[in-house]
């Protein structure tokens, strides 16, 4: 890595803090140049503008949000989706003013919103690890349905409904996972066909030892 990007690593790095401890409002060259230990002028060499910081910000946010749902398969492609969740929600929990900016919850102050077509390469790399295990699922002959996307999707409402419900306090998050969130999961999972029992299982071993805990 040479030095201009490192540099612009840092900067990236420091403004995501800020913006993870403060939200969008926190985000200025001044601030962002003092988290990093630097002079305000390398935000501008590096980026040239603090929009393009905000872009880079997003996709260092879903850069960490992949690295909680980084998994390496089991023989149950229905627990690791429950694992994934897991991840899911702790990143959302503890990164929420990021997150809030990454899906659009938060604004983003002064600086105008990003196109959805620059969101989507980022936002896929979650969405393709659910659609693979529900491919895998589909191949098992645990789901009937031949949609893999289709089921990530409704994954997904699921999940960043609870997560944005639980940011707001509208849902408890000593058990909330336990009482609203896992029950949805088996009930997606029963609804496309697969066993009750068998799916209820899935999602007990993929939670046990994780955040929704």
């Amino acid at each position: 890595m040479t030095e201009r990007d490192s540099r612009r690593t840092q900067l990236i790095e420091a403004a995501a803090r800020l913006v993870s401890r403060g939200g969008v409002a926190a985000l200025s060259a001044r601030n962002v140049a003092a988290e990093a230990g630097m002079s305000t002028k390398p935000v501008y060499s590096a980026f040239g503008s603090m929009e393009a910081l905000l872009r880079a910000v997003v996709t260092e946010g879903f850069d960490r949000l992949e690295q909680r749902i980084v998994i390496g398969p089991s023989a149950d492609p229905l627990a690791d989706i429950a694992t994934l969740t897991a991840g899911y929600l702790e990143f959302a929990r503890t990164e929420p003013a990021l997150y809030a900016v990454m899906f659009g919850i938060s604004s983003f102050g002064q600086a105008p919103a990003i196109p959805r077509a620059e969101l989507v390469p980022d936002r896929q790399r979650t969405f393709d690890r659910i659609t693979d295990n529900f491919q895998r699922a589909i191949d098992q002959g645990r789901i009937q349905s031949t949609r893999a996307s289709t089921l990530a999707y409704r994954w997904w409402v699921i999940v960043h409904g609870f997560a944005t419900l639980e940011s707001a306090e509208f849902i408890g998050r000593e058990r909330g996972g336990e009482r609203v969130l896992e029950p949805l999961l088996v009930s997606l999972f029963v609804g496309e066909g697969d066993d009750a029992e068998r799916a209820r299982e899935s999602v007990a071993a993929g939670v046990a030892s994780s955040a929704l805990r």
